[in-house]
């Protein structure tokens, strides 16, 4: 196994690893890169649907694939509720999977519930030759771009994480149109939070789209995030993932967001994710 960072010392490539071989010592020394590294890369990789979740049960137990409002008995007939299909392929007239072709806005996954993922793995199985590219951004380092009041005003404030639209902006499954971010269904988290395992600190933002800052009036709420999210992304603290079929990627959602460019809707791209729940 060879981990190489990369400069901007919050992503690393892990070779020379099958992820299906690793032993328990192999698998301590990704986990420790993961943990210095909040997204770590491994190429080449051969996945089916089951090794995919195997492997992503050893980072923690499994969160369910977002469905939006879903019954007990229909999640029981999902094939495989812990492995997602985002996917822009359409067989007999229907998706086989979410979020289409078009752009997704920055996020953090699935930070409307109360306990959000910690890790998130994506494996490429199909891609196109151009587009559909993954942007990460370092929270970590946007809080250190904050001036040192506003951070600290932050640190004791929480903001609301809207559960109604996915990434692209849709509405989710069950979910309505808020007329107001205060009204709009979601999680409340702290605007800043401390890594358990690591120690570091970060923003906690979510998304920009009906976020709500908790206590304030609606428009000192939508003037302090647009304020916040303008450290958000900053050049020197973005990576780009361009995505070869075999890629595996395994993302801090604690440390990072993500983004995802658009790309031709004629194009096929398939991944399939894993997230893994908070303790």
């Amino acid at each position: 196994m060879r981990i190489t960072p990369h400069s901007n010392d919050f992503v690393a490539d892990i070779a020379d690893v099958d992820v299906q071989q690793l032993n328990d010592g192999q698998f301590e020394n990704l986990y420790a890169a993961w943990l210095r590294y909040p997204i770590v890369r491994l190429r080449g990789q051969s996945l089916t649907d089951d090794v995919l979740k195997d492997f992503s049960g050893r980072f923690g137990p499994l969160e369910y694939a977002p469905m939006g409002r879903i019954s007990a008995e229909e999640l029981a007939k999902h094939p495989n509720p812990y492995v997602a299909t985002i996917s822009n392929i359409v067989v007999d007239g229907k998706p086989i999977g979410g979020l289409g072709a078009a752009e997704a806005a920055w996020h953090t996954d699935m930070s409307y519930i109360e306990r959000p993922p910690t890790a998130s793995l994506l494996y490429a199985v199909e891609v196109p030759e151009r587009g559909g590219d993954t942007h990460f951004c370092n929270m970590i380092a946007a809080l250190d771009a904050i001036p040192a009041g506003l951070a600290e005003r932050l640190r004791a404030l929480s903001v609301k994480h809207d559960a109604a639209h996915d990434s692209v902006g849709k509405l989710r499954r069950g979910h309505r149109d808020a007329p107001d971010p205060r009204e709009a269904p979601g999680a409340v988290h702290p605007m800043v939070r401390t890594h358990p395992e690591n120690g570091t600190e970060a923003l906690f933002l979510g998304r920009r789209q009906d976020a709500y800052v908790i206590g304030l009036e609606l428009a000192d709420s939508e003037a302090l995030l647009d304020e916040v999210w303008s450290y958000v992304a900053l050049e020197d603290a973005v990576w780009t993932q361009r995505w070869r079929r075999g890629d595996l990627v395994i993302w801090d959602n604690r440390s990072v967001m993500h983004r995802r460019a658009a790309f031709d809707p004629n194009a096929r791209r398939l991944m399939r994710r894993t997230q893994v729940r908070a303790a």
